[in-house]
């Protein structure tokens, strides 16, 4: 279907592909993975052929037709919401527009080129386009009444569900996709999961989102080492087998038997698990056939995230009274919330409105006032906040080491060695601990906020999408430090894997109060009684 052959990329002096070659099959969906800098979106570039190699082609076989999610949210601002999901499919769309432009200047002698065209047209599905692309907006949360609204007057956040029904359109044989599930909710990430599962093309992703990569993806590849391998499974089980090949590899007296049968015993456990998903039959097949030799360790570096309390908090943790708020605009984001946070307590703060949830931390934070209401933390607890903008943290262009040091308490956690174990821990070693925080990227930025909260060992962690900007490596640690964390956790993230399996409570705030139950995310969200609350609770008042 869709094939790579020597391909190397370089720039400069640096090295990010070197004679790769690999091929994707039909019926498979490829999730890329790789370190940040590995080049995963600079190799979509280069299947889509928006970039060339260096050196090395890509193939596509003849006939087929690729798909791209376009990234340029602004790139269809002059048409209709429907002409730009049409547009999706390149050789219809052109069709479509020769047909119009013979029609609008019709004569005898273009007659016969206008049946020509219609027959073609009509072999591709062509009259049934318009009907196919609305029902793909309507799947996506796109009403009806928005179809034929310029994409300019859309929200950005409507526009990326437009983008991605572009791309499904007209069920391309090669479908590429760089971060698909950025801005989207929970039912739309949903509905893409089971649209995907059950896609028979080649589907190939770059995501950060595991539980993504795990519900669609039948292989992953990994860019490592300047290569690209592939490994049957999705991202969990790649991860845990490239895990038991580092520890295999570590224990070098282990006879080749014992690890066969570790490996053995591995594959039967995830293929219990495998059972549950959507594509179990192909995925149990391909685990099937694994060999002890096809798992290899990855280079990967994993930041070691350990939250520790310097006390721990009593039974009173955060009591919340008939807290409102609204936003700058007038807008009224949550209504008379009541809450009583209590030991052992992981909890998720939702809403449909992301100003609403940054609303209360920032509240509950001493940042802001809300309009009416109050709080009051338990007399034990020390709070630590990330928040979904930590800019205010990185104005003084001074270098790690002194930016870390702003929060010590003793004269011990002022001396550079001291901090710079806090760094290093986020994978700041040597001279790039000494790098001026002006210069740091989001995912830095976001490891140096980790430091500090590390570095203040507070007994409730306060985090507003605390994986925006994290590689998956950062995002997997992160997520297993907040499950072994003993305090408590308010959390709010788009990252699905992430609440899941952390929070034991869902708080969700609306305009007309707050729903409070003790759940695991997808079980809040598959209650269908909830979901009737839900509802009612987001119904606007008068």
């Amino acid at each position: 279907m869709l094939s790579v052959s020597n391909l190397s990329v370089q720039f400069g002096k640096r090295v990010l592909f070197d004679e790769v070659n690999v091929t994707f099959a039909q019926g498979n969906c490829y999730g890329i993975i790789g370190a940040n800098g590995a080049g995963k979106s600079t190799f979509l570039k280069i299947l889509s052929g928006q970039i060339d190699p260096t050196s090395g082609h890509v193939h596509l076989e003849p006939g087929k037709r690729m798909s791209i999610l376009e990234q340029n949210h602004n790139a269809y601002d002059e048409y209709t919401v429907l002409e730009a999901v049409v547009m999706g499919n390149k050789p219809l769309y052109k069709i479509k527009k020769e047909i119009d432009a013979l029609y609008a200047d019709y004569t005898d002698e273009n007659a016969e080129k206008i049946g020509e065209l219609q027959v073609e047209f009509e072999e591709m599905n062509g009259w049934n386009a318009d009907s196919d692309a609305a029902a793909l907006l309507s799947n996506l949360g796109i009403t009806e009444d928005l179809h034929y609204t310029n994409m300019a007057d859309l929200d950005s956040k409507l526009k990326v569900r437009v983008l991605l029904a572009q791309a499904l359109f007209g069920n391309p044989d090669v479908l590429i996709m760089d971060e698909p599930t950025n801005d989207l909710d929970y039912e739309t990430i949903n509905w893409l999961e089971n649209f995907l599962a059950n896609y028979d093309n080649t589907v190939i992703v770059v995501s950060h989102d595991r539980h993504f990569l795990d519900a669609v993806c039948t292989t992953i590849a990994d860019i490592d080492f300047g290569k690209i391998n592939l490994f049957s499974g999705n991202y969990t089980f790649w991860y845990e087998s490239s895990q038991l090949a580092a520890r295999q590899r570590a224990q070098q007296n282990k006879k080749a038997e014992e690890k066969a049968k570790e490996l053995q015993e591995f594959i039967q456990r995830f293929s219990a698990n495998v059972a549950k998903s959507k594509q179990a039959t192909s995925r149990k097949k391909m685990l099937d056939k694994l060999k002890v030799e096809d798992i290899k360790p990855s280079s990967r570096r994993y930041p070691a995230i350990i939250f520790d309390r310097e006390r721990e908090a009593g039974d009173q943790i955060l009591n919340v009274e008939k807290l409102t708020a609204t936003s700058e605009d007038g807008d009224l984001l949550f209504k008379d919330v009541n809450i009583n946070l209590a030991k052992g307590d992981k909890v998720a703060i939702l809403s449909k409105d992301s100003r609403a949830t940054t609303a209360f931390y920032d509240i509950v934070a001493g940042k802001t006032t809300a309009n009416s209401g109050k709080y009051q933390w338990g007399v034990t607890t020390t709070q630590s906040y990330l928040p979904a903008d930590n800019s205010e943290f990185f104005q003084d262009n001074v270098n790690l080491v002194d930016w870390l040091r702003q929060w010590a308490k003793t004269e011990e956690e002022r001396e550079e060695v001291y901090l710079r174990g806090f760094l290093g821990k986020m994978l700041f070693s040597g001279e790039e601990a000494l790098k001026k925080c002006t210069v740091l990227s989001g995912g830095e930025k976001v490891r140096c906020m980790l430091s500090r909260m590390m570095m203040l060992r507070a007994n409730v962690l306060m985090l507003d999408e605390p994986t925006n900007h994290l590689d998956l490596e950062s995002i997997t640690a992160f997520n297993n430090s907040l499950k072994n964390f003993k305090g408590t956790i308010l959390l709010t993230t788009h990252d699905h894997e992430f609440v899941n399996t952390v929070a034991n409570r869902i708080i969700e705030l609306t305009p007309n109060g707050a729903i409070d139950r003790y759940l695991t995310f997808d079980d809040y969200m598959s209650d269908k009684s909830i979901k009737e609350q839900r509802e009612k609770m987001y119904a606007v008042t008068a």
